[in-house]
């Protein structure tokens, strides 16, 4: 990603008129918060920070800790007990170096760099919105909805098989964590579960009517990111990868399309609390795309997320998280980082990525997705890296450089926009719902299987593929990214290609 992005994993730039991904995996972070749902102090003081304050899980917070909070200047806007994070505001600048060193606080941290609320970043691109009229032309083939040609990502995963086997049961549930999912759109109207849809983009849950819903200003990436995942097979539009499965939206991106620590906590422990199945996570947690544990600030926001997705997973979800757009080699000693912190100024920073963690991609446990284009190679800007990327998906490319076969015309991936509306955008924010879809259709298959078992079989099931080498996919005669390992576990692949087919045979 380039400097300043949105958190969501944003698109990348690609030649030929693809879509940028934003933020997101297919455009990285932007802001999490919704204004109207900000609290009033944070509208009040324009000068305030926001801060996540970590203490020994499974109590409520301490009187003492309260009141050293109170006296150094915060404000209580929630507590996450289960986990001991705590949210606070707070307008002193010296408010984390003084909370910690209060008994009892293991760790704390500002969120963000710029005051609340944030300010606001461009929209680093947008989708391909397929017009009315090549809706109405598109032809499918019998026993397909009707714009399913134009996706060749399904065949590429063995999806279109699966479907003669299994849709996925109603019973499984994905969140999708990100910017919001418009749930009256008439492919995901069908399969959305709204008692585990919420906005927490203030780092506390708003379950009013509609509240998951991103308005007409923001970002389409979560709904795009939904339908991936379960548009509904019902002879409308296109078909998700798992269409007989719920989807949820947990809104964690505010409207400058920004994913703070608090909102991205938030979103674990809601999904933790609410019978989630598995969670798709297609961004950053802003400011830092890196976050380094040898900054304090950093270090609690490692935690603090840490916490949450580790939660989560403890309580029946597999997190799946996309692997960043920027072509970088997570394995390698030393990464120039540019784009840090993006919600301010930010400048080069060399960091080891083996210590300075992209959250929550990075992180213990969470499922690593790379991207791939229509002719199965590593997409052009997907990261990579060995021991490090998990699994492979389709998340697009230029059709320069990777064409699909007739009768799709372009190498993005289709997916489902607000408004009833569908359209094209390409990312590893893209790559990573073809995966939680695939996961879907196991837990579908093994309703009791735990998260351990559901991402041993996700990596078992997955096609073995060989690295590419070299890899020179603008064929400009230099070699663009370096694969290692072998076959069944490689930088650019992982174990391999998601495989829908045998989520459900096997």
């Amino acid at each position: 990603m380039t400097a300043p992005h949105a958190r969501y994993r944003r698109a990348v730039a690609i030649p030929a008129g693809m879509a940028m991904a934003t933020a997101l995996a297919f455009l990285p972070n932007t802001a999490a918060t919704a204004a109207e749902d900000a609290p009033a102090a944070v509208s009040a003081d324009a000068t305030a920070l926001s801060y996540v304050v970590n203490v020994k899980p499974g109590h409520g917070t301490s009187a003492s800790v309260k009141k050293a909070v109170a006296k150094a200047g915060g404000t209580i806007v929630t507590s996450y007990d289960q986990i001991g994070v705590i949210v606070v505001h707070s307008s002193n600048p010296d408010f984390a170096k003084t909370i910690r060193t209060v008994r009892g606080v293991q760790s704390a941290g500002a969120t963000r760099t710029a005051p609340l609320p944030s300010a606001t970043t461009g929209d680093l691109g947008s989708p391909k919105v397929l017009s009315a009229a090549e809706v109405a032309s598109a032809e499918a083939a019998d026993g397909q909805d009707p714009l399913q040609g134009l996706q060749w990502d399904l065949p590429a995963i063995k999806a279109d098989k699966a479907h003669e086997k299994s849709l996925g049961s109603k019973k499984v549930t994905v969140a999708v964590i990100d910017t919001g999912v418009d749930d009256t759109h008439p492919d995901i109207a069908p399969n959305f579960d709204r008692e585990a849809s919420v906005n927490c983009v203030s780092g506390k849950p708003d379950t009013a009517d509609g509240a998951w819903r991103p308005s007409a200003a923001e970002s389409p990436h979560g709904t795009h990111v939904a339908g991936e995942i379960a548009a509904a097979k019902n002879g409308i539009g296109m078909t998700g990868v798992a269409p007989g499965v719920k989807v949820s939206g947990i809104k964690v991106s505010n409207p400058d399309g920004f994913f703070y620590t608090e909102a991205v906590v938030c979103g674990f422990v809601w999904a933790a609390e609410h019978g989630v199945d598995v969670t798709n996570n297609s961004y950053y947690t802003d400011p830092w795309y890196f976050n380094c544990k040898n900054d304090p600030d950093q270090k609690a926001l490692v935690e603090a997320v840490t916490r949450a997705s580790r939660y989560a997973e403890k309580k029946g979800a597999v997190n799946v998280a996309a692997a960043g757009n920027e072509n970088y080699d997570l394995a390698s000693d030393e990464i120039t980082d540019p784009s840090s912190p993006n919600d301010t100024t930010p400048g080069d920073r060399v960091v080891d990525p083996s210590e300075c963690l992209d959250i929550p991609t990075q992180l213990p446990g969470v499922v690593t997705v790379a991207s791939t284009g229509a002719k199965g190679l590593k997409s052009s800007f997907s990261n990579y890296g060995r021991g490090v990327i998990d699994i492979a998906a389709p998340g697009g490319d230029s059709t320069a450089y990777q064409k699909p076969e007739p009768p799709a015309t372009s190498g993005l991936i289709l997916g489902t926009l607000p408004g009833g509306k569908w359209g094209y955008m390409a990312g590893t924010s893209m790559a990573s719902p073809h995966v939680a879809g695939v996961a879907a259709l196991i837990k579908s298959t093994h309703p009791y299987a735990p998260p351990a078992l559901v991402k041993a079989l996700l990596y078992a099931e997955a096609d073995a593929k060989a690295c590419t080498d070299p890899y020179d996919i603008d064929a400009d005669g230099k070699v663009d990214a370096v694969c290692e390992g072998p076959k069944n576990r490689n930088g650019f692949y992982g174990w391999g290609v998601a495989d829908a087919l045998d989520a459900v045979t096997k």
